[in-house]
């Protein structure tokens, strides 16, 4: 009697739709991939870059978060999640109206036929500002891993007039086609919850940016060492802890599948870690922190397009290709690509983002377990190639789906910056390049003393004397080495 008293229609604000724990569970979801971006990759990628970055890159993230939102709910989400404007692409309308908002969430064109003849609709037991929250969440992470390949040159005022037109141009494209009942979506090709869309596009779309950018100074791609490798751990956990809301919210429901994603996801990012680590004792004589980072991101990467649909053992396959291919792309053929040397990815967001998606989409075209397809796909009979029947063709899917998303990226991005380039240079100028944070925001990260500043007893309280004297403390920064020396 209590359960149903508790999930009765008991007020207005409790529909008889509403399932209170599926809601919980979204909105949960929503907050840890927000996480994920804010703080997780703002400190992550404050911390991984040149200490004269880390304000410009934290903000880059910030901005795009702010930004994201605001064009999501003016326009973009229903340009991918609502009426089918082409067969690629959703009408574009505003997302705020109250009577929208407090409605059942409802996929509009993801309308298919079951196998007994009856439709369905994508129709989640919440209401649609979750489902709106939840993949706005999923639109701004994809910006920010973007802004990783073009990290430490990239005119802050170029990339504040990029987020808007990148997300209406070209991410919304892919959202719609694969998730908000666009072609692919009706075709059959499998994204559970964004391999391609998120991170094929980000890493296909991001080393496009940096070729049109142009390269940072040589002395910054020669030496850029992390400013706090502690923190940056810090944000890589904030990362892979907000996974789990990440595949987790992908089925729409606190269900079974959910579980399962959830589990995956992170077998497989450990197992990815434990392969990168390994390959850097092999080859180079001791584990890299940040390789293992690395590592961790190429397996939350490459499950993500398969988290609730491949079995466990699988993940762990996964795992291992997911820390030994991109660790090959990465250490052995961009040494040996003309290409890949000539355009500064500045954090490599090409090999742990386009090559472990890429990776992902195609392994889940293997691996796609038949009865986990059933429970939440809406092509029946769906399996990868490794069950047999009509596998074959799932992997052909996964190929084509592929080519497509980076295809759209690969234009759409370079469409649009060279449309910037036309008012407003797309990389700072080298006087800026080779001072930084200062001279782009006048803030620096880490406020040190004795960078070239009178002594202030006021400030700095100790040795009065000194101040008295009218000394100036000579700038630590000498040769490219810091050091300070203290008189006793």
């Amino acid at each position: 009697m209590s359960t149903t008293v508790a999930y009765g229609a008991v007020s207005p604000a409790v529909p008889p739709w509403l399932n209170k724990g599926d809601n919980a569970w979204q909105m949960t979801a929503s907050t840890l991939v927000g996480i994920q971006s804010m703080p997780g990759l703002v400190i992550l990628y404050a911390s991984i870059v040149k200490k004269k970055w880390a304000v410009n890159s934290a903000f880059m993230a910030l901005y795009a978060f702010a930004a994201v939102l605001i064009c999501w709910v003016l326009v973009c989400y229903r340009m991918a999640f609502g009426d089918e404007l082409l067969p690629f692409w959703g009408k574009g309308a505003p997302a705020l109206g109250q009577k929208f908002l407090i409605d059942r969430a409802k996929v509009p064109e993801s309308n298919h036929t079951r196998d007994d003849g009856t439709y369905e609709t994508m129709e989640p037991f919440y209401p649609m500002a979750t489902l709106v929250y939840f993949q706005f969440t999923f639109a701004a992470i994809t910006m920010i891993l973007l802004a990783g390949s073009v990290l430490g040159r990239m005119n802050i005022k170029a990339w504040m007039a990029f987020v808007p037109l990148w997300l209406v141009f070209s991410y919304t494209v892919g959202a719609f086609s694969l998730w908000g009942g666009g072609f692919l979506y009706h075709w059959g090709a499998i994204d559970y919850s964004g391999g391609y869309v998120i991170h094929l596009s980000s890493g296909i779309s991001g080393f496009t940016a940096a070729y049109w950018v142009g390269p940072r100074l040589k002395s910054d791609r020669e030496r850029f060492p992390p400013n706090n490798v502690l923190l940056m751990l810090a944000g890589a956990g904030l990362l892979w802890m907000g996974w789990s809301g990440f595949n987790g919210g992908a089925p729409y429901a606190a269900n079974i599948d959910a579980s399962i994603a959830v589990l995956n996801t992170n077998i497989c990012a450990a197992t990815s870690l434990l392969v990168w680590t390994s390959l850097d004792v092999v080859f180079f004589g001791k584990p890299s922190v940040i390789g293992a980072v690395q590592g961790m991101m190429t397996g939350l990467v490459c499950i993500t397009p398969g988290a609730g649909l491949v079995q466990s053992w699988a993940a762990i396959v996964m795992g291992m290709l997911s820390g030994s291919i991109p660790w090959v792309s990465m250490m052995v053929l961009h040494k040996k690509s003309t290409l890949l040397q000539k355009v500064d990815d500045t954090l490599g967001v090409f090999h742990t983002h386009a090559v472990a998606g890429l990776l992902g989409g195609l392994l889940t075209g293997l691996f796609a377990e038949p009865q986990l397809c059933a429970l939440i796909l809406p092509v029946s009979n769906t399996r990868g190639a490794f069950y047999g029947g009509n596998g074959g063709k799932q992997f052909f899917k996964q190929l084509v789906a592929a080519t497509f998303v980076a295809g759209w990226n690969l234009v759409s991005t370079t469409l649009i910056l060279l449309g910037i380039r036309l008012f407003i240079p797309l990389r700072m100028p080298d006087e800026d390049l080779a001072i930084g944070d200062d001279a782009v925001h006048g803030e620096e990260a880490y406020a040190l003393w004795g960078d070239g500043e009178k002594y202030d007893p006021t400030k700095h309280g100790w040795n009065t004397s000194m101040y008295a004297q009218g000394i100036t403390v000579p700038s630590p920064y000498v040769n490219d080495a810091r050091g300070v020396t203290i008189n006793l």
